[in-house]
């Protein structure tokens, strides 16, 4: 069974205020979802709630075709890159996947780390502190971290943003590589972020 993502009466509020309501939609393996919203339409609550880092006031997230799920194994299918995502400034590139493979409880090997690294252009820098990266290659990091157990659901909350032209190109070969193997979902408010969609959540109509 094709790996598929759905929501069913998908709403969130903060307090009275509700940032959207009846959210339904689905993407199937192959497939990209395209979430559309202008800024403070609440692109990213949606997109944390898709990968249980936030609860919905209703609905629900369901995921059919990965086998029994655990709240753990759950998560193991996410890979996320987003601006609100922190790194550790004060370690490098290489410790900053060498943790988060051991928060994952995976294996850190160095020769899987450094191919990641190569892949996002960042491998000369792999022994330099974050804290002296600019922000363009502070957002290839995070693609390498959000791409290190191979997520069969990538969400990416504003892909492009910081990047110049050659990093915008590695992505775009990311995002083309996930359609092949899983499922690719991408909030953004500028729609040439992304060539191609199968699906959409339109949230500009929703604010």
């Amino acid at each position: 069974m094709a790996l598929r993502l759905v929501t069913h009466g998908l709403r969130k509020a903060f307090n009275r205020r509700i940032v959207f309501e009846n959210i339904d939609t689905s993407v199937s393996e192959g497939e990209t979802l395209l979430i559309a919203g202008r800024n403070g339409s609440g692109k990213s609550t949606l997109v944390k709630i898709l990968c249980d880092v936030l609860s919905p006031s209703q609905g629900s997230v369901d995921i059919t075709g990965a086998g029994p799920l655990n709240a753990f194994t759950r998560k193991a299918l996410f890979g996320l890159v987003s601006p609100y995502l922190q790194l550790y400034d004060e370690f490098s590139a290489m410790e900053n996947l060498q943790l988060a493979a051991a928060l994952r409880g995976l294996h850190g090997d160095a020769r899987i780390h450094e191919e990641l690294l190569a892949r996002v252009a960042l491998d000369p820098k792999r022994a330099d502190p974050v804290h002296g990266f600019s922000s363009g290659m502070k957002q290839r990091l995070k693609y390498a971290l959000a791409l290190a157990h191979h997520p069969r659901i990538l969400i990416l909350d504003e892909p492009m943003s910081n990047l110049d032209a050659d990093g915008m190109t590695i992505v775009r070969g990311i995002m083309t590589e996930q359609r092949t193997r899983g499922i690719l979902v991408v909030a953004t408010n500028d729609l040439s972020d992304i060539d191609v969609h199968e699906r959409k959540v339109d949230l500009n109509v929703r604010a």
